[in-house]
């Protein structure tokens, strides 16, 4: 067997990995407490958002960034840009999935049991087809017994963090909340990571692949890209619904004032809002 680093850069990859997933995964759990307060379509885009945020930066660019850090000193490692592609959508899919399930209609205990493995199983799935799509100059198997340690982890994180979908409020809540999904995201993926074996070959053949520093580039400026966007996004939507909310309040004063008695407000506001 081949020897295998996990921080051929020392605790750079890891802490940066770590602070991503915890950045992504705060915006995700605000933009999820955003959806609560609406319905309807304005519901469905906030959870997209908040599958963006916790898919794409806090889980696949955690994984990628402590990717970076995987080295097999004996021979060069390569990764297919298709199945790297991949792996990205997935991730943003099945958070989607698990957020869809118990976001949409009344909370239920039932909505977070199914919705907790089927994201977790994916966020796995998402996991090791990145980890598929390396190319070294031999064979790699995983250790099944730390495999399934990892896919248990995964649904456990995963099931948390929809609960703490439904249900965190506050700031120091939320951030706790991203703290320890954060931690989740990458005990998850260090298990797994520590499940891989290298078998080099006996031949030396070409390895065709994107190296992972040509990459790491491109995809940190799409995730700064990513983040502000959704950043931005929650910011202006929050404001536009706070100016709904005090024209509708601005409206029930007018209405009581000109009606004289606070029952005819509901009967006017809808006009005087218009006007508004």
């Amino acid at each position: 067997m081949a020897e295998v680093h996990h921080f051929a850069f020392g605790w750079i990859n890891p802490t940066l990995s770590y602070v991503l997933s915890f950045l992504g995964c705060l915006l995700g759990l605000v933009l999820a407490t955003r959806a609560r307060d609406v319905t309807g379509a304005s519901r469905v885009r906030w959870l997209t958002l908040a599958a963006v945020a916790i898919g794409g930066t806090g889980i696949w660019l955690m994984h990628f960034m402590a990717m970076v850090g995987f080295d097999v000193p004996s021979t060069v490692v390569r990764y297919d840009l298709p199945m790297t592609l991949a792996s990205v959508f997935l991730a943003v899919v099945i958070v989607a999935i698990g957020l869809f399930i118990v976001g949409m209609g009344s909370p239920k205990v039932w909505k977070l049991l199914i919705g907790g493995p089927v994201t977790g199983i994916g966020v796995a799935a998402m996991h090791y087809t990145g980890m598929a799509a390396m190319r070294t100059g031999g064979v790699i198997s995983f250790e099944p017994t730390k495999v399934a340690l990892s896919v248990v982890i995964a649904v456990v994180a995963a099931t948390v963090a929809l609960w703490f979908a439904l249900v965190i409020r506050g700031a120091s809540a939320t951030v706790g909340a991203a703290l320890l999904m954060a931690a989740a995201v990458c005990t998850m993926h260090y298990t797994g990571m520590s499940a891989i074996r290298v078998r080099l070959a006996p031949e030396t053949t070409t390895i065709e692949g994107v190296a992972p520093f040509v990459l790491l580039m491109p995809i940190s400026i799409l995730a700064c890209v990513v983040i502000t966007a959704l950043a931005y996004a929650t910011v202006g939507l929050t404001v536009q619904m706070e100016n709904e909310r005090e024209d509708e309040a601005a409206a029930d004063k007018v209405a009581e004032r000109l009606a004289g008695r606070p029952q005819s407000a509901a009967m006017l506001r809808p006009r005087l809002t218009r006007h508004l």
